[in-house]
Formats: C-alpha cells, sequence, structure tokens
C-alpha cells in the first residue's frame, strides 16, 4: 500500500502544479481582465480532489503504517478545494473569466499549500 500511497502523493503534487502552473502562467492577462480559466486548473482541481480523498482513505484505514490523519485539516482543505473546483467549473466556458474568480483561484490554491505546509 506504500507504493500506492507514493503514487497518489506524486499525483496529488502533479495536480497542484497543474492548478497553480495555469494561474501564474496569466498573472499578466488576469491582471489586464482578460484571464481564462484553463484546462489545466480543471484538470488540476479534479486531480486535487481524486488523490486527496483517495490518500484520506488510505491513511484512514491505516493501510500504511505511521501515517495519521488531521481530521479537522483535512476538512478545512477540503472546503478549500471545493471552492476551488466551484470557481473552476462555473467560469470555465466563458471567453474571459472575471479577475476576481481567478484571483480567488489562485489565492486559494496558495493557501492550500500553506495549510499542508503549516498545519501539523
Amino acid at each position: 500500500m506504500q507504493i500506492l500511497a507514493t503514487v497518489l502523493v506524486i499525483l496529488h503534487f502533479i495536480g497542484l502544479a497543474f492548478l497553480l502552473g495555469s494561474f501564474l502562467v496569466q498573472v499578466k492577462d488576469i491582471a489586464a481582465g482578460k484571464g481564462r480559466v484553463l484546462r489545466g486548473m480543471v484538470d488540476g482541481a479534479l486531480t486535487q480532489l481524486v488523490t486527496g480523498i483517495a490518500l484520506v482513505g488510505i491513511y484512514s484505514a491505516h493501510l500504511v503504517e505511521d501515517e495519521t490523519v488531521n481530521n479537522a485539516k483535512v476538512g478545512v482543505k477540503l472546503v478549500v478545494l471545493l471552492v476551488i473546483t466551484a470557481l473552476v467549473f462555473i467560469f470555465r466556458k466563458r471567453e474571459v473569466a472575471p479577475s476576481w474568480a481567478l484571483w480567488a483561484i489562485g489565492g486559494l490554491t496558495t493557501l492550500n499549500i500553506v495549510l499542508a505546509v503549516a498545519w501539523k
């Protein structure tokens, strides 16, 4: 199970890279009011959601030794990710997405990174 957990963590990081990278690559466009929800944001949000839930399930079932789950942390991170996913899906079809929504996606993604690293 350790191998599966490691693969899921790697995929979780790849989803993060898609989500944050898709935001960062168009910061100038967002500031100019011409930003869009890119496909990488959709794929990244869904990858983060699926792999995060799978990891919590594996760790909660104690299938990997010495791993515990902080349910409060996971709950907060899940709510933040659900808001990100909602914003991504609401504005994905628009030619130009509202700047506030794109800044929110980038900011909330960064918040989730901070929560993951700083909240023990």
